[in-house]
């Protein structure tokens, strides 16, 4: 399913020859049906064609807001497991401050401050995410540092960095790949639902949460404007969570997140 979701994403422009911002007002409001198979909105564009972008631009926006979450969580995780001390109790106080806020309201006063648009929506979310990969490093990583060629590495000389990237970064790696896959809806929903408020990418551009704000209003006449972009997010969301405890099983059964 994810990956159907990936492949028609990638030939958006081919499938259905429209072009997601391509206006006819004489076919406004069309049911779906033959040349527009899943209706088209208020101006005329072809539904389908703007769901399928949309569904470009909700990765982009996951992958690039996870890629940064990532990687601040994993390098905090890794910092403050290994070293100890202060430096883990500040950066334990930092993450636990992150955790506590709403990371919705978090987001959206980030967006706020930043402007709306597709990559402020992504550091937003990322900014306000990296909590979950920081606890479950943090804890990786202490437990794999007391393991006996660990101790035989220090006794070598090899650096502290040397130790991190060669030896503990590998052994956390299923973990930070199995957090990835399932911190991705969640970066899609964060993006839609600030779409949906008029935060995220502006129109003409086919966010979904955009989309879904446009539909309200037509919801009796036009249901499909409303009713098509809320199934390509279920499909996507749960498709990347299956996708995400498939690869937990698959890379190692006894993770525990």
């Amino acid at each position: 399913m994810t990956g159907f979701v990936l492949l028609c994403a990638a030939l958006a422009g081919s499938v259905t020859g429209y072009e997601f911002d391509a206006i006819n007002m004489s076919e406004a409001l069309k049911s779906p049906g033959p040349g527009h198979w899943l209706g088209t909105d208020q101006y005329g564009r072809d539904l389908l064609t703007r769901v399928l972008f949309g569904a470009r631009i909700a990765l982009r926006v996951g992958f690039i807001a996870v890629a940064i979450e990532g990687l601040i969580g994993v390098t905090f995780g890794l910092i403050s497991g290994y070293v100890g001390g202060y430096t883990e109790r500040i950066i334990l106080f930092v993450t636990d401050l992150t955790w506590a806020m709403p990371p919705i309201i978090l987001a959206m006063a980030i967006v706020t401050v930043l402007g709306p648009g597709v990559n402020n929506v992504a550091v937003s979310i990322a900014v306000v995410s990296w909590a979950q990969f920081t606890r479950v490093v943090r804890a990786k990583t202490m437990s794999i540092k007391e393991l006996p060629y660990i101790e035989a590495a220090r006794s070598i000389g090899e650096s502290d960095l040397s130790i991190l990237v060669r030896y503990i970064l590998p052994n956390v790696a299923p973990s930070i790949i199995v957090l990835a896959t399932l911190a991705l809806p969640s970066a899609i929903m964060s993006m839609t639902a600030m779409g949906f408020l008029g935060l995220g990418a502006q129109p003409p551009i086919p966010d979904w949460g955009v989309m879904l704000s446009e539909g309200i209003s037509y919801i009796e006449d036009a249901s499909w404007l409303s009713v098509f972009p809320g199934v390509a997010i279920v499909l996507l969301v749960v498709g990347f969570n299956f996708l995400g405890e498939g690869l937990r099983e698959l890379i190692d059964p006894r993770i525990k997140l």
